[in-house]
């Protein structure tokens, strides 16, 4: 498997888990929006610290402080705002929104993603990991996804399991066909980039 960046174009756009992403809905989930609030979120690679930074709480904003560094540049210290937004739900209660601090941007989003500032993935020009995905890349995901909605171990090369209790038959049935489908793209698809077939 190649390192970063491996099977994209010159041009090719960086993917938002290229990134380091600060969730408003999980700072909200974990009580860390109480105006007066001070605290460091820190980022872990497998249970190893790669970034930190603080966070202020206001009323109506947070406030952010960190060090970035461009490619080959010097460290720089960033402490700037960020607005949040209350709207509400539906039913009841409200959910919170940063507002992207890049200028000319100010779109309501919940993820942020890290670069010399945080914003929004339009503003940072990321896609989504699907969206550069191959065909059987798709459908080895998506078998996948039947594959844990039906309590069977992930991977297409694991074998099938057995009709989840309580589930309908037909139910059954018709998420095996598809899985079935989704595992033969995935398969071609392998085979395809091993020149085992046309």
């Amino acid at each position: 498997m190649g390192g970063f960046g491996s099977g994209r174009g010159q041009n090719a756009k960086d993917t938002t888990n290229d990134m380091r992403a600060l969730d408003i809905r999980r700072l909200q989930r974990e009580g860390l929006l109480t105006p007066g609030r001070s605290f460091n979120w820190q980022w872990l690679i497998n249970g190893q610290k790669v970034a930190d930074i603080n966070i202020r709480t206001k009323a109506a904003c947070v406030i952010l402080k960190y060090r970035s560094k461009s490619q080959g540049g010097m460290w720089q210290s960033m402490d700037y705002p960020i607005t949040i937004e209350w709207t509400p739900c539906n039913l009841s209660g409200k959910r919170v929104w940063f507002r992207c601090p890049a200028i000319g941007c100010g779109r309501r989003v919940a993820i942020l993603y890290g670069g010399q500032i945080f914003a929004c993935r339009h503003c940072q020009k990321l896609v989504y990991q699907c969206q550069r995905e191959t065909d059987d890349d798709r459908a080895a995901r998506r078998a996948d996804t039947i594959r844990r909605r039906l309590g069977w171990e992930p991977g297409i090369l694991n074998g099938e399991g057995w009709k989840p209790k309580g589930m309908h038959w037909r139910t059954f049935e018709r998420l095996k066909a598809e899985h079935d489908v989704f595992a033969n793209v995935s398969f071609a698809g392998m085979l395809a980039r091993l020149g085992l077939i046309n």
